[in-house]
């Protein structure tokens, strides 16, 4: 059985990616309409709070939750 408070690290290959970029890179989210709508709508967490801000520069240890799945930025 797997822990669902288990954190997953995604590396990106650099410093920074944008917030709706991560979220597709991820895996999370498969399309562009759809991280809009789950970042617009307050489904997406950045660091435990909710961020509206697709846009929003991610760094190096953030740790992002959509749907019970937290994943964090790495390098």
């Amino acid at each position: 059985m797997t822990n669902p408070a288990a954190i997953d690290d995604v590396p990106i290959g650099g410093e920074g990616i944008r917030l709706g970029q991560f979220l597709k890179f991820a895996g999370i989210l498969d399309s562009g309409g759809d991280v809009k709508e789950a970042i617009i709508d307050g489904f997406v967490s950045v660091n435990g709070e909710v961020d509206r801000r697709r846009g929003r520069q991610l760094q190096v240890g953030d740790i992002v939750t959509f749907d019970g799945r937290s994943v964090r930025v790495c390098p």
